[in-house]
């Protein structure tokens, strides 16, 4: 069945914008604010967390770039941010390809006006409920080779899909079509962090064009079925190998992060 994307509508709390405005972006509108406001009144880490995601997203990616992978498909991008997924990707591999992928409309509008005269990188629409759609749109199957290697970067994306939306049979899908050496980068907010938190963010994001549902570790670590899990393996954000210049504060453990992720190779 055909989904619709979202519409426009400044009144009602966005995903991207949201994202966009906890990472200190400007693209955004007062229902955004206001809506993360009510979040980051119950947890003040969640900014910290957001950018903390956004750090392992860049080290995953030059991870996986330094292992050999040259093609990434990007989904639930979002609205663009710096560095972006090329360019991470580009100072390891000058010649890495990248397809963002994006079920929003403004977000594909302010991904291609960035990405407008740049060779090696492809924007394309998609929704990730519907993985085999996006595999066969002609412009994703055009820049990406599916007999070599792919990163697929699933970043912050998949705790949208709710326990109908069968998120570990979208990721098997995935997994199925790709080529052995493969990697899955996954980042998924959980219910094993602070209770209070956990409460008043479902509850926000309730609100919003894209609820959120949290998983425990256990059902986290069962989307990486069919993975081998890189060193640390399932751990929290600030421990997937941490680096300096992207160190962050979380005073009362990695925990406050809030986001469990890992790196999985398909063997």
């Amino acid at each position: 069945m055909e989904r619709k994307s979202p519409a426009f509508d400044p009144h009602t709390p966005n995903i991207a914008r949201l994202y966009d405005y906890l990472l200190g972006g400007k693209d955004h509108f007062p229902a955004d604010r206001a809506a993360a406001a009510k979040m980051l009144e119950v947890a003040p880490e969640l900014r910290a967390a957001i950018r903390a995601n956004r750090a392992f997203l860049g080290r995953a990616v030059r991870f996986l770039a330094k292992s050999g992978i040259t093609q990434f498909l990007d989904v639930g991008t979002g609205l663009p941010a710096q560095p972006t997924v090329h360019e991470l990707a580009r100072e390891i591999a000058p010649a890495a390809r990248v397809v963002y992928v994006d079920r929003d409309p403004v977000v594909l509008v302010h991904a291609r006006a960035l990405l407008a005269g740049q060779g090696g990188t492809t924007v394309a629409g998609g929704d990730l409920r519907d993985p085999g759609a996006i595999l066969a749109d002609p412009s994703v199957a055009a820049a990406l080779d599916l007999g070599r290697p792919v990163g697929v970067l699933l970043t912050a994306v998949l705790h949208h899909l709710g326990d109908a939306d069968r998120p570990e049979e979208v990721v098997a899908s995935l997994r199925d079509a790709l080529a052995p050496g493969s990697c899955l980068v996954l980042s998924h907010g959980t219910s094993d962090a602070r209770a209070d938190a956990v409460h008043t963010i479902t509850e926000v994001y309730e609100s919003t064009d894209a609820p959120i549902t949290l998983r425990s570790r256990e059902r986290i670590a069962g989307l990486f079925e069919g993975f081998e899990l890189a060193d640390p393996g399932l751990v929290w954000l600030p421990e997937w190998r941490p680096e300096e210049a992207d160190a962050l504060d979380f005073p009362d453990g990695p925990e406050s992060s809030l986001i469990l992720c890992g790196v999985g190779r398909k063997g």
